[in-house]
């Protein structure tokens, strides 16, 4: 036997009106119709699905089975109906999102809230860029937008500046370096450089400073969070280089002081990569908007980065 979807749409209704007359109007759809696909549906089954006069029109055994297949395959064909049109519209899709900056993590969550609240039918996931190779995941379709600030040349792929930030170096206020109104690369030779667990051609202050200048720390220790480094630089453990807006919160903190890298700072800019086929996409756009905008609000003190957004 051949069943057809509008098959199981016809059971569905006749069960919930009760009535062929009814049951029409839901299908919109004249009773001769209704009649004629209900006999063409018995047909092919070789069994009589509805108990004939009976008032409400009631389904025999065979068409109660026949209804728990309905119940069962329709609403996942609505929701399969309902998330197409989402995508034709432009209102669901997929956000698979690669970091290749570790602390990024830090003002990426506020982002995701406020976009999750605009756009709850788009699917989101982050995967740490750091573990594998993000851009070429992107151009393959794995990803959906590359986090970094290491754009590149690279075809059917655009770099969609998001902000400027600074590394600074952070140290204990008991430091003997917390009395410079700067720091170089010589200052390091005899510290305990704490940083996230990442190569060091992924951290700023190898790439743009220590790696150049040919310094190499006496230990580099190595910490996951962000919350822990800040803890080891506060006890005096060591000396870390953040990103200026992770450490905002705690620059008038006692604990803590924050200090240029050269005399004359260091500024590095921060990119979302995407596909040029998914630039036009509404909600593509309106993730890179809130991750320029997020940022700026933090350095203006309109927003905490653990308060609600």
């Amino acid at each position: 036997m051949h069943i057809e979807l509008r098959h199981l749409r016809t059971i569905r209704a006749i069960h919930q009106a009760g009535g062929i007359a009814r049951a029409a109007d839901m299908l919109h759809i004249t009773q001769s119709a209704l009649s004629h696909q209900i006999k063409g549906l018995e047909d092919q089954a070789g069994v009589e699905l509805f108990v004939r006069r009976s008032k409400p029109l009631k389904l025999s055994a065979a068409g109660q089975r026949l209804l728990r297949v309905a119940e069962k395959v329709l609403p996942e064909i609505e929701a399969l109906e309902g998330e197409f049109g989402g995508l034709r519209q432009g209102s669901a899709g997929r956000m698979h999102i690669a970091i290749e900056c570790h602390a990024c993590f830090e003002w990426l969550f506020p982002v995701l809230e406020r976009f999750r609240k605009a756009w709850p039918e788009v699917d989101v996931d982050i995967r740490p860029g750091l573990a594998f190779d993000a851009l070429p995941a992107l151009r393959k379709e794995e990803v959906d937008l590359v986090v970094s600030s290491d754009p590149e040349e690279l075809q059917g792929i655009e770099f969609k500046p998001l902000f400027d930030y600074e590394p600074v170096f952070v140290a204990s206020s008991q430091h003997p370096l917390a009395q410079k109104t700067f720091v170089e690369a010589d200052d390091f030779r005899d510290e305990t450089l704490i940083t996230y667990p990442v190569d060091r051609s992924r951290l700023d202050v190898f790439t743009e400073l220590l790696s150049p200048a040919k310094v190499e720390p006496r230990a580099v220790r190595q910490v996951e969070l962000t919350a822990v480094i800040l803890l080891l630089v506060a006890s005096n453990r060591g000396v870390a280089v953040l990103p200026d807006w992770v450490v905002r919160e705690v620059r008038t903190s006692s604990d803590f002081v924050t200090r240029p890298i050269t005399e004359n700072g260091l500024t590095k800019r921060l990119y979302a990569a995407i596909r040029e086929d998914d630039a036009d996409k509404p909600y593509v756009a309106h993730l890179v908007r809130l991750a320029r905008e997020i940022p700026v609000r933090l350095q203006r003190g309109e927003l905490g980065r653990q308060g609600p957004l």
